[in-house]
C-alpha cells in the first residue's frame, strides 16, 4: 500500500546510471502483472540510446523526461499473441507498465509513464524509431532514473466516485 499511495510521476533525474541489475528487477515486476488468460502478450525494449530518446521527444514533447533519464523501457504488445482479441492486450500491457512504476518507486527510482498507443501516427513513428517489427506495437515508454525532484504523496481518494450496491 505504501508504494501505491506514495508513488508519483518523476520527470527529473540525477546524472546517475541505473544498473542493468535494477532494470532486470523492474522487468521481473512487469512480467508478474496479470494478463487475460495468462497470455502474457508483452515484449520489452530497454532503451539507453540518447539518440533514440531524443527522436521520441521530437515525436511527442510530453516525452521530455527521457532527456534526463538513465534508461527507458518500452512496453510493447506482440499482436501475434492475441489474434482475434485485440483489445485485451492494452489492459495487459498497462498492468505491466504500472508494475514497473511501482517497482521503480520501491527501489528508490523515479519514473513516469509516457503513453504511445493508440495515437496515430505517433505509434507508428515510435515503432520506426525503435526499429520494432510490424507485429510489435509500443504501448508505453517509461523513463527511469534516480529522482532529482521530490513530490509529496497525493490523496486522490474521492468518496463521490464510490458506489455501493446501486448507482
Amino acid at each position: 500500500m505504501q508504494a501505491i499511495l506514495e508513488r508519483r510521476s518523476i520527470r527529473k533525474y540525477e546524472e546517475k546510471e541505473v544498473s542493468d541489475e535494477l532494470v532486470k528487477e523492474l522487468l521481473r515486476a512487469a512480467m508478474a502483472a496479470p494478463s487475460s488468460n495468462n497470455m502474457q502478450p508483452w515484449e520489452f525494449l530497454v532503451i539507453r540510446s540518447k539518440e533514440k530518446m531524443n527522436k521520441i521527444i521530437e515525436e511527442k514533447q510530453a516525452a521530455a523526461p527521457l532527456k534526463g533519464a538513465s534508461v527507458a523501457i518500452a512496453v510493447c504488445e506482440d499482436l501475434d499473441v492475441y489474434k482475434g482479441s485485440p483489445n485485451l492486450w492494452v489492459q495487459d500491457c498497462s498492468a505491466a507498465t504500472q508494475n514497473i512504476l511501482l517497482a521503480a518507486h520501491s527501489k528508490g527510482l523515479g519514473a513516469v509513464w509516457i503513453s504511445i498507443y493508440p495515437v496515430e501516427p505517433r505509434t507508428k513513428n515510435v515503432q520506426d524509431i525503435l526499429g520494432l517489427p510490424e507485429e510489435i506495437i509500443p504501448v508505453s515508454i517509461i523513463s527511469i532514473g534516480y529522482p532529482a525532484e521530490k513530490k509529496a504523496s497525493a490523496n486522490r481518494y474521492n468518496e463521490a466516485k464510490v458506489h455501493f450496491h446501486t448507482w
